[in-house]
């Protein structure tokens, strides 16, 4: 299964890029991993809506035809590690190719969301985007390990 995550806000600190790359590393295969990092538009006079808009178009533009999308949200369907293991196995024989979707500071455009085909949640808490990234990175790694009775997941 090839995954890709699309995170709008290409500047993270030091400590999300640092273990955002840590649990890269972990990924075996059969499974890929890839982060695209997407700038996010600034927010001056035209304000938030424009912003979004234009960081929906980018997001748009870096999707492929084939892969299946994922919508990050704090309204989604909120999963254990287990369901995502489960989604994911599903997953990996229904669409190898899946983008899982990060937005920007103001969430996600009309247009990236009519384009998904699951809403899922990390969270009913609002991330900061750096924490996000690190955590989806972490439960793609939690669940392959899960998935391959490696003793990383723990009840």
């Amino acid at each position: 299964m090839r995954l890709r995550i699309l995170a709008v806000g290409a500047r993270q600190p030091e400590w999300v890029d640092a273990a955002t790359q840590g649990y890269l590393r972990r990924i075996r295969t059969p499974w890929r991993l890839e982060l695209v990092a997407l700038e996010a538009a600034p927010r001056g006079t035209r304000g938030a809506e424009d912003a979004v808009r234009r960081e929906g178009e980018r997001v748009l533009a870096a999707l492929r035809d084939r892969e299946r999308v994922v919508l990050l949200d704090e309204g989604g369907k909120s999963l254990t590690t287990r369901e995502l293991a489960g989604r994911f196995a599903a997953l990996s024989s229904e669409a190898p190719d899946v983008a899982l979707l990060i937005g920007g500071p103001d969430g996600h455009a009309p247009a990236v969301r009519s384009r998904a085909a699951e809403v899922w949640s990390l969270s009913k808490l609002t991330l900061p985007h750096g924490l996000a990234r690190v955590l989806l990175v972490e439960q793609v790694y939690r669940a392959q390990s899960l998935l391959l009775g490696h003793p990383y997941h723990r009840d």
